[in-house]
């Protein structure tokens, strides 16, 4: 396939084929406890997974633009970017189906909340290497300093998305389906964040989760890569 074509030449091989075998045993514990407990309650799993993988998709047609581009910033690369940016509150995501779980006991609670976990860490990881990817740009168009702003901008917009995903109730694709009720939903969300306390901690702290797990990730990778060059 293109994509993966395109993640072989971007150096991104290792990852992304990890992220999908990852990805391929999530899907099958969903299918055996759905099939083993003949119900689909978990069957959301995969889907909000598969919305997971949208921003990766998106930052690397977007890194493929910018490359073939010349470094200019045109259309396609700005819709690729923006669509990204919107999509990109998926990955992380997840966590907040720990909602499921907590608060009530049952037989099978930490079988389920393992599952959860295991698609949360893999959406997550899905995100962190979106994000990293459109970090990688964004420091190539600004500078350093510019770029670590744009990471801890789109944390607080991604804290945000997440906040209208489970509590609100909107979609990444709202924006093109029902843009004007969008607009009065964001001025009513954006009202309660900014009054409601509970909201607001939940939107700080969610936004410092996603820009710290970035943080430590990235300073991972970036150790691997120091140790690679200096070994070579």
């Amino acid at each position: 396939m293109k994509f993966f074509r395109i993640v072989r030449r971007q150096g991104l091989a290792i990852p992304v084929f990890t992220l999908v075998a990852a990805s391929t045993i999530c899907t099958a514990l969903v299918a055996y406890r759905i099939i083993a407990g003949a119900q689909v309650r978990h069957a959301y799993l995969v889907w909000n997974l598969l919305l997971a993988w949208l921003p990766l998709w998106f930052a690397v047609l977007a890194a493929e633009r910018f490359e073939i581009a010349n470094g200019l910033r045109d259309r396609k690369f700005l819709a690729l970017g923006t669509a990204w940016l919107l999509f990109f509150p998926n990955a992380p995501y997840i966590f907040t189906d720990l909602v499921h779980v907590l608060g009530r006991w049952r037989q099978s609670f930490w079988v389920e909340l393992m599952l959860i976990l295991l698609c949360a860490m893999t959406g997550f990881l899905a995100g962190f290497l979106s994000l990293q990817v459109m970090h990688g740009l964004a420091t190539r168009l600004w500078g350093r300093a510019a770029g670590w702003l744009f990471v801890a901008t789109v944390s607080a917009l991604a804290g945000f998305g997440v906040y209208l995903g489970r509590f609100v109730r909107l979609n990444s694709w709202d924006v093109v389906t029902s843009p004007i009720e969008l607009l009065y939903c964001l001025r009513a969300a954006a009202w309660d964040v900014l009054t409601q306390h509970h909201d607001l901690k939940f939107l700080i702290l969610f936004s410092l989760f996603l820009l710290l797990g970035y943080v430590m990730l990235h300073a991972l990778t970036l150790q691997r890569h120091e140790r690679a060059t200096a070994q070579g």
